[in-house]
């Protein structure tokens, strides 16, 4: 069972899958069953006494070292705690449209940057109703497009996935931007999940995530790059067009190499260093990575703001 749902936790096996709502529950059941012990227990609820086993109760709350003590069954009861609101910010501009054109080492499709963040999105999104907890949803390119309200009904995640699903125009991106009209709109704390690839002025990223920070939100952030953009992979000559500009450039690959990838690292020592100055978690994804990446990320961040 384990083996057969992990295999879920890969990106292009997931993108053979039909809707985004079934590839949310097959990452999550993926990513659970991978692990010894159930990343749902102890995020939303605290241990607060004990009552008597009766038929029919969940065995895996029975506490074993009262039974060595008493020779009866108890199960442990919880209380459920007041858990912040979550609220996903995706970038849905031109620039996350770029995919790769070219299969992995396995021969398979790759996904594009907006595929895999829809997919983190909606894992994240179907772990948190199904702990009972709000999760809303946010996709911006220069501004806010699509705004979901944070609820925990059953039917919220079918409402997420539609807006994923159905994303609208996608122009230029304008991050910092977005972070500032999101912290003012946000009147009660939360945790703040940013799903982008973050392709934007530094200083207006800074800027916004300082505003962000100054509201005292918990913010993880998920950087999602295209595993082209990482290596730079490519030989011959090539024609490169702007996503989110018109400009393009006859160039050959090889000469600009290392001088792509030392601006590259420098961009993201740059970002990492902004968000450990904001104590904000920074996560960096290549669209290749197993999506269980993202969730322990996540379930991390979690468990350390609940522990407050």
């Amino acid at each position: 069972m384990s083996e057969s749902l992990t295999r879920y936790l890969d990106p292009a096996i997931l993108a053979r899958v039909g809707s985004l709502e079934l590839k949310a529950r097959l990452i999550v059941e993926g990513f659970v069953s991978g692990l010894h012990r159930s990343p749902y227990r102890g995020f939303s609820v605290e241990f607060a006494e004990h009552r008597e086993y009766v038929p029919g109760d969940d065995i895996r709350h029975i506490d074993w070292k009262v039974f060595g003590r008493s020779d009866r069954y108890y199960i442990k009861q919880y209380e459920e705690e007041t858990n912040l609101i979550t609220h996903i910010l995706l970038d849905a501009s031109e620039s996350m449209t770029y995919v790769s054109d070219h299969p992995d080492e396995r021969g398979a499709r790759p996904v594009s940057k907006y595929e895999y963040a829809c997919l983190v999105a909606a894992s994240i999104s179907y772990l948190l109703i199904h702990q009972q907890d709000a999760v809303g949803l946010a996709l911006f390119d220069d501004r806010v497009r699509q705004f979901v309200p944070p609820k925990s009904t059953s039917n919220q995640l079918g409402a997420i996935v539609q807006a994923l699903e159905n994303p609208g125009l996608r122009e230029k991106t304008d991050i910092g931007r977005i972070f500032h009209e999101y912290a003012g709109r946000l009147k009660k704390r939360g945790v703040v999940v940013i799903i982008s690839d973050l392709l934007d002025d530094l200083d207006r990223i800074r800027k916004g995530i300082e505003h962000l920070r100054h509201s005292q939100h918990e913010v993880i952030v998920f950087h999602i790059l295209d595993h082209d953009e990482l290596t730079f992979p490519f030989q011959s000559m090539t024609l490169f067009e702007g996503l989110e500009a018109s400009d393009e450039a006859l160039v050959h690959p090889p000469a600009l190499r290392d001088g792509y990838l030392a601006e590259l690292q420098a961009f993201l020592a740059d970002l990492r260093r902004v968000c450990l100055d904001n104590r904000f978690d920074y996560v960096l994804l290549d669209t290749r990575d197993r999506l269980d990446v993202a969730l322990s990320a996540f379930l991390a961040k979690r468990a350390g703001s609940l522990r407050r």
